[in-house]
């Protein structure tokens, strides 16, 4: 009877545990993966907003108007590039609540990320790897694509789970304000690892490295000049520590091979405009 009890209540949680899951699962535009999702996006808004605010707090927009007017009209086309793609794809309704912001901040980390709502930042440490306004919209596009496919959202729901058991976001962030930013800030992939979570994972970054093609061939940029990027990127790696950037990125190999089975499909969407 004991063993009959304890059978059915097992059943009953494991049955929660699938409906919660069902519930808090959403779809990944382009890949169609599932992903665990339970943060309302207005609150997960407002805590981008808030972050990227501090973010611009602590650090010094760049002088450099050229670099500065290249940032901001990359972000331009890719801004209308991806508004496109999710019209065209019923998906329009993702983007609500985005306010698109694209800023260059003076500091020599080599770095760029876009948080969710659109809030992006590049670092002046990774121009020169760019180069020009297709280097910049590689990394844009990338960065663009976590943003699109909520992987912040996500991996601040896997570390919710991990590090307050699952607590509704509400009271994590009324109770532990500021571990619950430090947690946002490192799903967005902002500053060093905290908590022991990665910002982004190879899997994340592959799906980013896939949408990004088609988000900068829709903005008029030659998507095959992707590898070329990585590989300079991948250059600063070679005997020292690997930059930020790369920390989570799958091997240069890998991610060349990728980019390249990837093109065919990028290469539809391209018009030089």
């Amino acid at each position: 009877m004991f063993n009959l009890i304890i059978h059915k209540m097992f059943r009953k949680i494991s049955l929660l545990s699938i409906c919660f899951y069902m519930a808090s699962c959403s779809t990944v535009p382009v890949t169609g993966r599932k992903q665990l999702d339970f943060i309302p996006s207005s609150q997960l808004m407002t805590l981008s907003f808030d972050s990227y605010k501090q973010v611009l707090k602590d650090n010094k927009l760049s002088a450099n108007q050229q670099q500065t007017a290249m940032v901001k009209n990359v972000g331009s086309k890719i801004k209308i590039a991806v508004e496109q793609f999710m019209k065209e794809h019923h998906l329009e309704a993702e983007l609500k609540g985005f306010s698109w912001e694209f800023n260059l901040l003076e500091s020599e980390a080599v770095n760029a990320f876009c948080m969710p709502g659109g809030k992006v930042a590049f670092y002046t440490g990774i121009m020169p790897i760019c180069k020009d306004e297709t280097g910049i919209a590689v990394v844009m596009g990338h960065e663009v694509a976590h943003a699109i496919a909520n992987h912040g959202g996500e991996r601040m729901s896997q570390g919710l789970i991990q590090q307050f058991g699952g607590v509704a976001i509400a009271v994590a962030l009324q109770e532990k304000p500021k571990e619950t930013q430090q947690l946002a800030m490192a799903a967005y992939g902002v500053g060093s690892t905290v908590f022991g979570i990665l910002p982004y994972s190879r899997l994340h970054e592959s799906e980013a490295d896939k949408m990004g093609l088609i988000f900068i061939a829709m903005a008029g940029y030659n998507p095959q000049e992707a590898p070329a990027f990585w590989e300079r990127m991948s250059a600063l790696s070679k005997g020292k520590t690997p930059p930020e950037f790369l920390s989570t990125h799958p091997s240069h190999e890998t991610r060349i091979k990728d980019l390249k089975s990837y093109m065919p499909e990028a290469m539809k969407y391209y018009t030089k405009k």
